[in-house]
């Protein structure tokens, strides 16, 4: 029995680690979770939230820490680009009998395609364009906010601010909409820039259910907002396209709110998404790339 392969699909993120263990056959065993993975973290806290799902991943399928020589692991994190970190991954001593390290974002792209050749454009608090095919990886954007991530969570609510300042100026129509932004900061202009200071992207990001819920409401501002950000979408999901991706296909926290934007023509060739990203990273390890 010690000898059968048992299988492990890694999905390493910002917030949190999601794992899900199967056999050869694809019967899920057991699932765990973890907090962030991020590379950006640093390697010891990233690989020790993977031990951490794995463990409870295990402990649900009734098996122990013995049994780690025996899973051959696909491990998807986020921040695998950074300068030196797969040289980093490559000398850690696993106690898996595989592992094979990837991307997040390939994992979700191989997930959605069912481990087969595709694209993806992820909207999030961040943006990207993201495929695979026949073996070679192809990216889009995706080089951080707040110079690029287009049509982002975080894109939203800078130009929320934006206009939410102008308007307060006179420069622009004040709406209920660029009211309410503002409200989120007492009403003064200089609270806004004494957040700035310190405001990360995710900052950025809260204040894009505002701008979905005035645009909804018909307020001109909130509308052109989405309407910029749903071009910029656009032209990821065509670039993919023209690059010969087979498919395509919006994931992402503001997918379903975007693609309700995004131009009659790419609504139509987009394609739903199959798996999640562990199944992504499960096939990795199953050779079905």
């Amino acid at each position: 029995m010690s000898a059968v392969p048992l299988y492990l699909g890694v999905d390493g993120g910002g917030t949190g680690c999601r794992c899900r263990l199967e056999t050869a056959e694809g019967e899920v065993l057991g699932s765990g979770i973890a907090g962030p993975a991020s590379l950006r973290l640093g390697q010891e806290i990233s690989l020790a939230a993977v031990l951490q799902a794995t463990r409870g991943a295990l402990a649900e399928a009734g098996l122990s820490e013995t049994d780690l020589n025996r899973i051959h692991a696909g491990i998807c994190l986020a921040g695998i680009g950074r300068k030196g970190a797969r040289e980093g991954l490559a000398a850690w001593q696993s106690p898996f009998a595989q592992a094979i390290f990837e991307s997040d974002g390939l994992g979700a792209c191989l997930g959605a395609h069912a481990g087969e050749d595709g694209g993806i454009v992820i909207v999030g608090t961040g943006s990207i364009g993201l495929a695979r095919i026949a073996g070679a990886e192809l990216r889009i954007g995706g080089y951080g906010f707040p110079i690029g991530d287009e049509g982002s969570g975080a894109d939203l609510g800078l130009a929320a601010i934006r206009v939410a300042l102008r308007a307060h100026d006179g420069r622009e129509p004040a709406t209920r909409f660029t009211r309410d932004v503002l409200a989120r900061f007492e009403g003064d202009p200089f609270e806004v820039v004494a957040w700035m200071d310190k405001a990360h992207a995710t900052d950025y990001a809260t204040l894009a259910p505002l701008v979905l819920r005035h645009a909804d409401l018909g307020d001109a501002h909130a509308r052109s907002i989405m309407q910029n950000a749903a071009a910029m979408i656009d032209a990821m999901v065509r670039t993919l396209f023209d690059r010969d991706v087979p498919r395509v296909s919006l994931i992402g926290g503001l997918s379903s709110a975007m693609e309700a934007w995004l131009a009659p023509d790419v609504r139509r060739r987009l394609s739903p998404v199959q798996g999640d990203a562990i199944a992504g990273a499960l096939s990795l390890v199953r050779g079905r790339r």
